[in-house]
């Protein structure tokens, strides 16, 4: 069982999620558990660790900081470039002649694919059922700031990536890292691009990839009954294997249909519902309000609220960890700044559009029970916040929409197995890209990766082999500490590409295509 999955899901969820390893393969999980177990532990420990005397992770410190910093310096640019984001991915700024593999929309919904997944559904559902509606302010508010961190490292991944003869390009953190810390005469770019990479690779093949392949398991025996997991792990293995010998073109052919088909399933039917309910929105959102700065009663109060929301955004949008650089380098542009403006646009999508309505629709249902003396929340004797039926997780989410729609189960089930395969296949191309910069490009070497990729996810499907896992899920933070670190050096030559396109954008020089 994943530690990353437990930080974010009770143990009463994840027994219902994560899928049973076969017997015949309990004492080889067993044996893989303890060796990894003891050597691993240390690591994933150190990832995850909470400031002492808090719950608070100082991971996600690392992440919220940076946000803020970088808020700051780009003057709020999150807010003061929107409008031109929604033009460049309506592909009003694209000149098909630029250097690239796909469109400013199909970067965006590669990247966007393997950040939404099964904690826009459950994870929320943790952070309101432990820290109440509050939690959903310093959620949206993560979300906000994240956005920034995304501009700052897309930007990089495109102006620092290398162009091939053939059209392909390949770029991200370990291609800024090294390029970037040269051109500003700095040490050590090569060794922290080595480290990102290596931390990538593990992580696409545990958090990116098992985790994804037994929880798609977990839900579909839900909804057809118990069976074998290396059967879904075949299947998978075969659909994505499918998908991403095609390279990239064929990932954001596939993802640019997956992921507006999520939000047509996931987030039409949270609309419908807030509808339903429309006179309850306006009380939903003073929860919210009055919550994120009281607690209404929820352990910890205000800073439980805080925690809980903060957490919730940093592991959902992922701003800031690097892997979203990959797949925005791709993009057709000579304007670094461009890919940077439509990236920027991904936390808000992730974060404060689609974990905002599964808040609300929690919010809104009345899954959380409240005094009806006093208005404060009711707690329960694990000190979380009681709800209709003990649901709490995935189950919470499942009953809150099921309140409205008694066929949602299946609405949910098919919503996770769209997240956990456009997760794999967007993380396949993470590590293909930190593989390919370790050992080099060429076929032979993309094909190895691709392989062992799948066959990953037969052994994700059919066991659960929690350590690994807990690893992996280590690492793709650790590609955090890296990131950041790096970026905190280079953003000086962000803000040099931001105001020269500004200037050209405003004197005339850059125009539309359309």
């Amino acid at each position: 069982m994943s530690t990353f999955a437990q930080r974010l899901f009770p143990a009463a969820l994840l027994s219902g999620l994560m899928a049973a390893a076969p017997v015949a393969a309990q004492t080889l999980d067993e044996k893989v558990n303890a060796i990894f177990a003891s050597s691993t532990g240390w690591f994933v420990s150190l990832i995850f660790a909470n400031f002492p005397g808090t719950t608070f992770p100082w991971i996600v410190a690392w992440l919220v900081i940076a946000a803020t910093v970088f808020t700051l310096y780009f003057g709020f640019v999150q807010f003061r470039a929107f409008p031109h984001s929604i033009s460049l991915v309506k592909g009003d700024y694209s000149d098909p002649d630029d250097a690239g593999e796909v469109s400013h929309f199909q970067a965006l919904a590669t990247a966007l694919s393997g950040t939404v997944g099964l904690g826009n559904i459950a994870g929320v559902a943790v952070a309101v059922g432990i820290g109440g509606p509050g939690a959903t302010f310093w959620m949206i508010l993560a979300g906000l700031m994240g956005m920034a961190s995304k501009f700052t490292e897309c930007t990089l991944g495109v102006k620092y990536r290398n162009e091939y003869a053939d059209g392909t390009v390949s770029g991200g953190p370990m291609y800024y890292m090294t390029k970037g810390f040269t051109e500003r005469n700095l040490p050590g770019g090569k060794f922290l691009a080595i480290m990102f990479s290596i931390f990538c690779i593990l992580g696409s093949l545990g958090g990116g990839n098992m985790f994804q392949a037994n929880q798609a398991h977990a839900q579909i025996t839900n909804v057809l009954g118990d069976y074998p997991g290396w059967i879904t792990g075949i299947i998978f293995a075969a659909i994505v294997f499918a998908v991403i010998i095609g390279g990239l073109k064929s990932i954001a052919s596939v993802t640019e249909k997956i992921v507006p088909l999520m939000g047509v399933i996931y987030v039409g039917t949270a609309l419908i519902i807030l509808l339903m309910n429309f006179q309850h929105i306006g009380a939903a959102f003073g929860q919210i309000f009055e919550g994120a700065f009281t607690g209404l009663g929820v352990a910890g109060g205000m800073v439980g609220a805080l925690i809980q929301g903060f957490k919730r955004a940093a592991f959902s949008n992922e701003a800031g960890v690097g892997s979203a650089a990959i797949a925005h380098s791709a993009v057709r542009t000579k304007e670094p700044i461009t890919e940077g403006y439509v990236s920027l646009l991904e936390p808000f999508i992730d974060t404060v559009v689609i974990c905002t309505m599964t808040a609300l629709v929690i919010i809104i249902t009345g899954q959380l029970m409240t005094d009806p003396e006093t208005g404060l929340l009711v707690l329960n004797e694990a000190g979380t916040i009681q709800t209709l039926g003990g649901n709490s997780g995935v189950e919470l989410t499942s009953a809150a929409f099921s309140s409205a729609f008694s066929w949602f189960r299946y609405v949910l089930a098919i919503a996770v197995i769209l997240f956990a395969f456009s997760t794999m296949i967007s993380w396949s191309y993470y590590g293909l890209k930190a593989w390919t910069f370790l050992f080099g490009e060429g076929r032979t070497k993309e094909i190895t990766y691709k392989i062992m990729f799948c066959i990953f996810i037969v052994i994700g499907a059919a066991a659960n082999l929690g350590p690994v896992i807990d690893f992996s899920d280590a690492a793709i933070f650790a590609m955090a500490v890296v990131n950041v670190f790096a970026l905190y050096f280079l953003m000086p030559l962000v803000k040099d590409e931001m105001h020269s396109y500004v200037a050209r954008l405003r004197s005339g020089e850059i125009r539309k295509f359309v």
